[in-house]
């Protein structure tokens, strides 16, 4: 096979790759891991991520990625809330969370690798694995690979984000052959991966999300060319995609802000001509963003929705983008979408109300322990994942905002996304997060922090001014901050919550 898997001056030949994910899986069920158990992964963007992925798949269990952003305390509700058996973890990872791991899960440490001990500046001391704790590659190495893949597949079980409560992992059933296919068609479809296509791509976002999770994984199993970036870095990336001639993308909206606020010498520096098809999804993307990155880097971007829930659900291409400005798209094939009010009635074009979507026939879910929750998404069969939106004649898909980050002030609706595919677009500015705070008068008020480029010098009246020219005042934020550095995902994506809480808190109200 030919396939490989860079990270750093590392290499992993896909053969390699399979050999060992089928000795962990005998490792697995050697320490007792059984069919539909769990196997947790906290985990950056390694070898390791994969080879126990896909050996917990053949072990018949399912991986449980683990944001490793995450506190011990969050951690260990998640391990315990699955019902790991073993837990797959970095070695300076480990001093932080080993409390909360429990005493009958099993324990294997993964050495940090040079690459990810650069991008986060970790001390080699803390990186080693501990002495009398099980070392990863000698822990795969003593097992014999086992010979037969799993009785039916499982996907992985990710855990939702949590921004109503504790995450709920989303535990698919075991896929049938006709699920298996809907779930091949649709990663056709939106990843642009399908057997015997040898495809190059880069690993930008962190593998413990749902997406970047199915891309990766996907991506190594086809074989090809798949690079591990440690932590996103807009240059670099362009680096990588000159370098190894890269072909395929997954990413993120704010990583195209990012590589367009690169100097102008720096975008030309570097040649891209080589690639054939960028994906992003995850959140909203600003037309305009858009529309550069398009002229920039040709019709090569296309866009995706959906949720963990649900599968990539809904798709449009470049060219759609251009003549449906803001659109996510029109759903795929199999692909159901409808907006519906808050008594479950399907509203006409141009009315907003809450999006509900499914693919039939995907593999079903159930929330880990909690399945009457699915019951609170789900109308007519299909789910919600929160966010509101409207179609237009043509059936396309247009997103307001989520439901939760929607403010109602003064009896009005104000959809903070729309602040800010504005305001991340201002000269200067790195990026923004715009939420509702509380107003003794009106009920809610609308904050934005921003973080801005070195040396950007903008003040308040600078902000208030690039917003007023472009959109109504009643959506002007009455707070303006500004950040050194916004709370942030390794995607990217700004930890809303973390800023939106203490406003709340202070007003004697939880959120």
């Amino acid at each position: 096979m030919s396939g490989r898997i860079l990270s750093g001056s590392r290499e992993l030949s896909q053969a390699e790759l399979l050999t060992r994910a089928a000795r962990a899986a005998q490792g697995f069920m050697a320490l007792g891991v059984a069919e539909n158990d769990a196997v947790a992964l906290v985990l950056r963007n390694d070898f390791a991520f994969f080879e126990a992925a896909l050996g917990a798949n053949q072990a018949g269990a399912y991986a449980v990625p683990v944001n490793w952003h995450f506190k011990a305390d969050e951690v260990g509700y998640i391990l315990r809330d699955c019902g790991a058996r073993a837990v797959v973890i970095h070695a300076d990872l480990l001093a932080s969370m080993a409390s909360a791991i429990p005493d009958d899960v099993a324990v294997l440490v993964v050495p940090v690798p040079p690459e990810i001990r650069a991008a986060y500046g970790l001390a080699d001391a803390v990186c080693r694995v501990p002495e009398g704790r099980a070392e990863w590659n000698d822990w795969v190495a003593g097992h014999e690979p086992w010979p037969t893949p799993p009785a039916s597949v499982r996907t992985n079980m990710i855990y939702t984000s949590g921004t109503t409560g504790l995450p709920k992992g989303v535990r698919r059933t075991p896929a049938t052959a006709e699920m298996a296919e809907r779930l091949g068609a649709m990663v056709d479809t939106i990843f642009d991966i399908r057997p015997g296509r040898k495809m190059r791509t880069v690993i930008t976002g962190p593998v413990y999300h749902s997406a970047p999770n199915l891309y990766a994984l996907s991506a190594a199993r086809e074989g090809g060319l798949v690079i591990l970036q440690p932590r996103f870095d807009a240059e670099e990336l362009l680096r990588l995609i000159e370098s190894h001639r890269i072909t395929h993308l997954h990413m993120v909206p704010t990583m195209f802000v990012r590589l367009l606020k690169l100097p102008d010498a720096v975008r030309a520096k570097y040649d891209l001509s080589s690639l054939e098809f960028v994906v992003h999804a995850a959140a909203p993307c600003p037309a305009e963003v858009k529309r550069r990155m398009i002229e920039w880097w040709g019709p090569v971007i296309n866009e995706y929705y959906g949720a963990t829930e649900t599968g990539g659900v809904i798709f449009h291409t470049a060219e759609e983008a251009l003549r449906k400005p803001g659109t996510v798209g029109r759903p795929i094939e199999y692909g159901q979408l409808r907006i519906l009010d808050a008594e479950g009635r399907e509203l006409p074009p141009g009315a907003v109300g809450e999006v509900y979507i499914r693919i039939a026939g995907f593999p079903d879910f159930t929330y880990n322990k909690l399945p009457e929750k699915r019951a609170e998404c789900e109308k007519h069969g299909l789910i919600s994942v929160g966010d509101m939106g409207y179609v237009d004649d043509e059936g396309y898909l247009f997103l307001c905002d989520r439901v939760r980050d929607m403010v109602i002030s003064g009896g009005v609706n104000i959809y903070p996304a729309e602040i800010e595919a504005v305001l991340v677009t201002m000269p200067g500015v790195q990026d923004c997060a715009v939420f509702g705070i509380p107003d003794p008068e009106y009920g809610e008020q609308l904050c934005a922090h921003v973080e801005l480029q070195p040396d950007a010098g903008l003040g308040e009246s600078d902000i208030r001014r690039w917003l007023t020219e472009r959109l109504a005042n009643y959506k002007i934020p009455k707070v303006i901050e500004f950040a050194r550095e916004l709370p942030r995902e390794d995607s990217g994506k700004i930890f809303k919550r973390k800023l939106r809480a203490p406003y709340w808190e202070g007003a004697g109200r939880n959120i």
